[in-house]
């Protein structure tokens, strides 16, 4: 059927792009099944955990989420015999819940909890307590017979301080842990320690963004770093608590074993038994590789490659769950002995007639090159009409972060644009992980600057190609990527139309109401204050919204407590001062992502609908 771009019938609705649109929690060995975190959008984003048996381990309406860090992660774990331990979204609290049981609190009321260890029987977390002041985090060992719940002196700590806390790993033998440890005044990514305690001594590895601690005999423990510019696998002999000699690079290539530590749980790799490695490689996608003793490696052949986390390991079969270019995200079995390969949850082959795949795209900027993935409009039924020599809209997306990176993965989200004649272009701007330490660094005192000069030069780069139509390029991003959104409308000439979901506006009422975890994230993205200040006011959007001459759509959640709404409601009176046109949408329930159904649907038809009368279709019902 031959039609203009953006009006092209999709069986991609945005309650299918709801339902599509779990999210994948980490997984598990559990006896002889396997069981998986995973979302339900239609419950309000609630995270239950499954069984590859098709039983659903973790009833409604208990929730899996934690808040330490305001990212949370690592909610959950279990042990052989199908005991659950996760901490409930509701209190905070970490509950064991035998299987079919009923959940009891191992915690106190009070802290939150994450980053869940279970390592011989014995159940280790990350707890924040912002209760007190100064905040105060630890890494705790708790009891598993309930004994803690009211008696918090029954909670062994490990360490605790005003400092941030990862990963804590348990020696074989029990004797001593690891884990990773930075001060509030950095980010993990740009420098963390490597700690190793005995119970009365500690030792600081020299390491720069130490990831992952894992010990593999009890006098050895592999961890990643990034000394040379890329996170890579090390090797180090200790002795009691001390290190023995230097680290040992285990394999060296021009890619990551790691990512930003926004969220705790995420494994880049796992030891197995046999002294080899199962690790992700990341420059740009992801690929899983088997790294030998000697330091050789082969790559597993697998659909994952985009944010891919190696979850647990029993003999000789791994579990990855992750995203995929080709396939929808998921949870894999592989036997890395045999090299065979098991869709255990999701994973079902996307049709490239409808999903288009996405091509890998490098233009040159002005602070050098800028990695990009593009997606063409892509419909099976339908096409332009040849005669009009018409190029199709794109819409640029913009990840938050900004320290993180999109992967080219296949996405439902991605072919509600592509399948109604909508391209889509997807930006690693300066500033993102998976190119390495440098390409990360690029942002450094340069947000608000780089990353615009370089969604700028990807856009136009894609328009000089001829491949989209230069008078119909939207913007669109959340969060960080909001801020970037709005300062790239502020400098104008290259956007029709801008979309902000949470978006950051200015940067003095982001510092001054920034959580513990990002409290000093802005002084290495802009400048410390109060030197920085004059910077902080000429950066912000906010303080150029005048400048601002096309249509822009925003949306926030209301109980966003790292962009609060305040910062949306601020650009909106300024956009309505200046008589620019605009939407504000407030989502109630809603925090900082959308995650139920009812938001997700909404968000998807105004964002259709926005875009249909910028660029002046009718987009098909």
């Amino acid at each position: 059927m031959s039609s203009p771009f953006g009006t092209w019938t999709s069986p991609f609705t945005p309650d299918r792009i709801a339902a599509s649109s779990p999210r994948i929690d980490g997984s598990a060995f559990v006896a002889d099944e396997i069981w998986w975190g995973e979302s339900i959008p239609a419950e309000g984003g609630r995270l239950t955990v499954r069984s590859s048996t098709g039983a659903e381990i973790l009833p409604a309406p208990w929730s899996a989420r934690s808040r330490v860090h305001e990212y949370g992660g690592g909610a959950w774990t279990a042990d052989a015999d199908g005991t659950l331990y996760f901490v409930d979204a509701e209190d905070q609290r970490v509950h064991r819940m035998p299987r079919g049981g009923v959940p009891v609190p191992l915690t106190p009321p009070g802290p939150a909890h994450g980053g869940l260890r279970l390592q011989s029987g014995r159940l280790f977390a990350v707890r924040e307590d912002l209760s007190v002041s100064p905040h105060r985090r630890a890494i705790i060992e708790i009891p598993t017979d309930g004994s803690a719940s009211d008696r918090p002196a029954l909670l062994k700590t490990l360490v605790e301080g005003e400092s941030f806390y990862a990963h804590p790993a348990l020696s074989p033998d029990g004797s001593r842990a690891a884990w990773v440890e930075w001060s509030g005044d950095r980010m993990p990514w740009q420098r963390a320690s490597l700690v190793i305690s005995d119970g009365t001594a500690r030792t600081e590895l020299s390491t720069r963004a130490a990831l992952q601690p894992e010990w593999t005999a009890d006098d050895e423990i592999v961890y990643s770093d990034d000394p040379s510019g890329r996170w890579a696998l090390h090797r180090q002999r200790v002795s009691g608590a001390q290190a023995v000699g230097t680290a040992e690079q285990i394999i060296d290539d021009d890619a990551d074993t790691g990512y930003g530590l926004w969220v705790l749980g995420n494994r880049w790799y796992r030891p197995l038994a046999d002294g080899r490695v199962v690790a992700v490689r990341t420059n740009g996608r992801d690929r899983v590789v088997v790294i030998d003793p000697d330091g050789s490696a082969h790559r597993i052949p697998l659909p994952a490659d985009g944010h891919v986390s190696v979850d647990d390991v029993a003999g000789s079969r791994v579990l990855l769950s992750g995203n995929s270019s080709t396939t929808e995200p998921g949870v894999w079995c592989v036997d890395v002995d045999t090299g065979r390969v098991e869709a255990v949850a999701g994973a079902a082959p996307t049709d490239p007639a409808w999903m288009p795949p996405a091509s890998e795209v490098l233009v040159d900027g002005s602070h050098g090159p800028v990695h990009a993935f593009a997606y063409p409009p892509t419909n099976p039924s339908a096409h332009a009409p040849a005669a009009d020599d018409e190029l199709p809209p794109y819409i640029v997306l913009v990840h938050g972060g900004p320290t993180a990176h999109v992967t080219g993965a296949a996405s439902a989200a991605v072919a509600f644009w592509t399948s109604r004649g909508i391209g889509v272009l997807d930006v690693n701007y300066g500033g993102s992980t998976g190119y390495g330490r440098a390409y990360r660094e690029r942002l450094d005192g340069g947000w608000g600057v780089v990353d615009v000069d370089d969604v700028i030069a990807a856009a136009r780069g894609l328009a000089d190609a001829g491949l989209a139509d230069p008078a119909r390029i939207a913007i669109r991003g959340g969060s960080a990527g909001g801020w970037t959104v709005l300062s790239s409308l502020v400098r104008g000439g290259t956007f029709a139309a801008g979309i902000s979901r949470y978006g950051v506006v200015d940067l003095q009422m982001l510092s001054a109401h920034s959580h513990d975890f990002e409290a000093h994230y802005i002084e290495g993205l802009v400048g410390p204050l109060p030197e920085a200040e004059a910077l902080y006011v000429a950066r912000s959007p906010l303080t150029h919204a005048d400048r601002i001459d096309v249509p822009v759509l925003l949306m926030q959640g209301a109980d966003d407590r790292v962009v609060p709404p305040a910062q949306s409601e601020a650009i909106r009176d300024a956009l309505a001062t200046s008589g620019v046109e605009h939407e504000y949408v407030l989502y109630p329930g809603q925090g900082h992502g959308f995650r139920s159904s009812e938001t997700i649907i909404d968000a998807l038809e105004r964002e259709l609908a926005f875009l249909g009368r910028v660029f002046g279709f009718t987009p098909a019902r």
